[in-house]
C-alpha cells in the first residue's frame, strides 16, 4: 500500500500508525518512507534522476525486506502522477493499493507552519497549488486525516481487509 496526499497531510504519521496496528497483529510488515530513499542530491537538479535512484533503492529494500520474511509493504510519499504510481508498482512486483490522504489548507499550514526551513516553505506553496488542482482519481481510496491517527489506520486497514485471517494472506 501507498499512502499518498499534500505534503502535511499526514503521510509518515498514519504509515507508522498502520505499521503500529499490524505489529500488533504479529503480521510480517515494512514501513518505507520513500523520500527518504529518494533524499539526495547530484548537483544537477534533475527529479527524473531522483526517481530513478528512488526505484534502484526501494528495488534493494524490497528484496532485502522480502529475504527477511515481510509480505506487506506499507509506503508514503507524495505522487502525482499514473506513471509514478505505476513504476513504483512495477518495482514492487506485487498489486499496489494507494490511499490519498486528504486535510484542508489551514490544517497543512498549520502543521506545516511550526518547521521554518525553506523546503517547507517550499512545500506549503506546493500543497496550495496541488489543493487547487483537480483530482486524477490515481488513488483507490481517499480518507480525510482529521481525526486521530488510529482511527485513520483502522479505517484503511479494514478497507484493505488486512485486518482479517483471510485479508492478511498477500495477493
Amino acid at each position: 500500500m501507498l499512502i499518498t496526499g499534500v505534503f502535511g497531510s499526514g503521510k509518515s504519521a498514519v504509515a507508522v500508525e498502520v505499521g503500529e496496528l499490524l505489529e500488533e497483529r504479529s503480521t510480517p510488515f515494512a514501513v518505507v518512507d520513500l523520500d527518504v530513499l529518494s533524499w539526495f542530491s547530484s548537483g544537477r537538479g534533475d527529479d527524473d534522476e531522483v526517481h530513478r535512484v528512488l526505484l534502484l533503492n526501494l528495488a534493494a529494500v524490497r528484496a532485502n525486506y522480502l529475504e527477511a520474511g515481510v509480505r506487506w509493504f506499507v509506503l508514503a510519499r507524495a505522487i502525482r502522477t499514473w506513471d509514478e504510481r505505476r513504476s513504483i508498482e512495477a518495482v514492487l512486483e506485487m498489486p499496489l493499493r494507494v490511499v490519498r490522504l486528504v486535510v484542508s489548507m489551514e490544517e497543512v499550514e498549520r502543521r506545516l507552519r511550526a518547521d521554518s526551513t525553506s523546503a517547507r516553505q517550499a512545500d506549503l506553496r506546493e500543497a496550495a497549488d496541488w489543493l487547487a488542482g483537480e483530482e486524477d482519481g490515481m488513488a483507490d481510496l481517499t480518507i480525510a486525516n482529521d481525526r486521530p491517527l488510529r482511527k485513520v489506520a483502522e479505517e484503511i486497514l479494514a478497507w484493505l481487509g488486512w485486518g482479517s485471517a483471510e485479508g492478511l494472506r498477500p495477493s
